[in-house]
């Protein structure tokens, strides 16, 4: 640890390793906040070349960066010697941050498990529930200073075990001290409802208390959000919490960033509604002109002006699903409506052209199911209610998931006019990526990319705190120590 505090002291910056890295949220907010981003570990092919494309472009070992790794059979001593970092290997990291694969925790995840299986309790038998342990073993390995581990909510009542507290038990083993909590990204000024959890260890070498950020927007949640709060919180005693801090946000803050905040001068696409477009593999590359010459807004001015991730004079990544079925059903859906009032329109849409065309409403006529078809959506309205929502333009959006993937129906753009789900780059603008951020890969991957990310401003943060309790340690250490 001595030589870690040394090499800090001397002027370098903390040396940071993300473990199940995806394409690099963590490490965007890390390098912002002042650090270096050393490696990654990530088993996506694109995530972890969307990784490299974005930390190590242009270096000589850019194609080691690149490769993709599966923590399972990856140790720091492989990864150090693939990455030509040399030297005793628990001097090499100085802060380990990443988020565990969190399917197995999420409850869709187990709903999903339990329809494959047939089984109630088959997600306990997850082997990515188990994966977190990896990640403890590299933090016992290597020795950082400090560690931040991100997760979703229900981590905290898995199967009735709060995983946190087993993490934190193993910490504490290890010579760390730790602090667990639930952070909605809404209250930190960025235009998306987001709770995840954050745990950060620090070494006991370092004095001073583990503490988070400070709220800085309001918005009342969605009940939803709530409730998903207190299911996640169900085995937790919050007058004895354990390593857990609970907090609430003051409703007097200013009102949070919104999706219109987010979005506005990106540009307007309509091309989908006049143009037969293909389907097939959609590239990112292709540079669009911003629809506003300059930023509306604060935070249009930062994603548009990120040091190392700067945009150009357009943006790119602006492509999106093609949905002609769905087209006129996004023009009359109101903001907020999900998918049984989309339903419930596309029926209004149905009735009209049965009416324009002359044709009975006969559920038994060919031509009435040949015309339906078109029309309505196949899916029953009553098992997936959440499957569709318009967003609203003077509200964050809700949580992007990496279902958007395979499809994008949980974020329709607000405008009626454009009548589309959203494009790559609006995904990442809400998910705070810069405009210069590149992601490797055709439209799903990059999707999914996004939808798995931790947003790179809460990370920073994050990594704020983190950086300010090791800077404000380091002088009790060593006696007489100058900081440079």
């Amino acid at each position: 640890m001595q030589s870690k505090i040394n090499r800090f002291i001397s002027g370098e910056k903390l040396r940071v390793l993300d473990l199940f890295s995806g394409c690099g949220g963590l490490s965007l907010g890390f390098q912002r906040a002042g650090y270096d981003i050393i490696g990654s570990v990530e088993l996506d092919k694109e995530a972890a070349r969307s990784h490299a494309l974005n930390f190590h472009k242009g270096h000589e070992l850019f194609e080691e960066y690149a490769k993709s790794r599966n923590i399972e059979d990856t140790s720091p001593a492989d990864l150090f010697k693939d990455l030509k970092i040399n030297g005793a290997i628990d001097e090499q990291v100085d802060i380990i941050i990443g988020g565990p694969p969190c399917q197995a925790f999420t409850r869709i995840g187990r709903a999903k498990l339990r329809e494959v299986k047939e089984d109630a309790i088959a997600f306990l038998n997850d082997t990515r529930s188990q994966l977190y342990k990896r990640y403890l073993e590299y933090v016992r390995e290597l020795r950082p200073m400090a560690i931040l581990m991100e997760n979703v909510p229900d981590m905290l009542n898995y199967g009735g075990a709060n995983i946190a507290e087993f993490v934190c038990a193993d910490l504490e083993q290890y010579g760390y001290r730790c602090k667990y909590t639930l952070l909605n990204t809404a209250y930190f000024g960025l235009p998306q409802m987001r709770e995840r959890m954050f745990l950060v260890a620090v070494h006991n070498t370092f004095n001073g208390e583990i503490s988070f950020p400070v709220p800085t927007t309001f918005i009342e949640l969605p009940r939803g959000y709530n409730g998903s709060r207190n299911v996640a919180l169900k085995h937790i005693d919050l007058e004895n919490p354990g390593h857990f801090e609970n907090f609430r946000p003051d409703a007097n803050l200013p009102v949070a960033v919104s999706a219109q905040d987010a979005l506005s001068d990106l540009p307007v696409i309509t091309e989908h509604l006049t143009t037969k477009m293909k389907r097939g593999i959609k590239k990112l590359n292709t540079e669009v002109p911003y629809l506003l010459c300059e930023p509306a807004n604060a935070y249009q001015r930062l994603l548009r002006n990120w040091p190392e991730h700067s945009g150009g004079q357009g943006v790119t990544a602006c492509v999106t699903r093609i949905l002609p079925r769905d087209y006129p059903i996004f023009r009359i859906m109101e903001p907020g409506d999900q998918y049984p009032q989309a339903i419930a329109r596309a029926e209004q849409l149905l009735a009209a052209k049965l009416a324009e065309s002359g044709i009975a409403a006969d559920p038994d006529s060919d031509e009435y199911k040949r015309i339906r078809k078109t029309i309505i959506p196949p899916y029953d309205a009553g098992k997936f209610p959440n499957k569709w929502r318009k967003m609203e333009p003077d509200m964050p959006s809700r949580t992007l998931m990496a279902h958007l993937g395979k499809d994008c129906y949980s974020h329709i753009h607000y405008d009626s006019v454009q009548a589309r789900t959203i494009t790559v780059r609006e995904a990442a603008r809400l998910q705070s990526f810069p405009d210069g951020f590149e992601f490797s890969g055709a439209m799903n991957a990059a999707f999914r990319q996004i939808g798995n990310a931790v947003p790179p401003l809460m990370a920073e943060k994050l990594a704020t705190r983190i950086l300010n309790l090791i800077q404000t340690a380091i002088p009790c250490q060593i006696p007489n120590c100058q900081m440079v």
